[in-house]
């Protein structure tokens, strides 16, 4: 798996995921659940679906770096 989640990008996805898991425990909801997904995208550095769309938000010396 190639680095293609960038540090701006890794904490938005933290804060999203902090957020929806939040709601969830206030709701007491297991849409909480879905923090999941931002928060693994975010701490592995890597998102699939920027993988389909051949996108990445890392600058070429985050690349580098691993």
């Amino acid at each position: 798996m190639k680095k293609n989640v960038g540090k701006v990008d890794m904490i938005i996805r933290i804060i999203i995921g902090i957020v929806i898991a939040s709601i969830g425990i206030v709701y007491q909801s297991w849409w909480g659940l879905l923090a999941i997904v931002p928060l693994m995208t975010a701490f592995i550095n890597f998102c699939p679906l920027y993988t389909v769309i051949g996108y990445s938000t890392c600058s070429a010396k985050e690349e580098k770096a691993l």
